[in-house]
């Protein structure tokens, strides 16, 4: 995963609401008025947090009727894990930093 793409989809996560949607789709797909009672929030509000979600591809989304059905997107969260678990090497830039006498250490 792209490293600017990582860094957008953990800050819509940072957020203890949108944190919590996740931990709840981790369990079964929902409908945003079921989240409603949940969180104390309007169904607005939510479906605010789950656009967030899904514009990071975090969630997906399927019209059932009248209603639109959220499920996590599971190969998103493998592919944020793998990047997390694999994130780049940056020491080339460090030591290029140090040869330009520009490295600052704190003794």
């Amino acid at each position: 995963m792209e490293f600017t793409k990582l860094a957008n989809a953990l800050k819509a996560l940072g957020d203890p609401t949108r944190l919590k949607i996740i931990a709840l789709l981790n369990m079964r797909d929902w409908c945003v008025c079921e989240f409603v009672p949940i969180f104390g929030i309007s169904q607005p509000s939510i479906s605010k947090h789950m656009s967030r979600l899904k514009s990071e591809n975090l969630v997906t989304e399927q019209r059932k009727g009248q209603w639109v059905v959220y499920s996590l997107n599971r190969k998103q969260f493998e592919e944020i894990g793998y990047s997390l678990r694999h994130l780049p090497d940056f020491s080339a830039d460090i030591k290029k930093l140090e040869e330009q006498g520009l490295l600052v250490t704190c003794e």
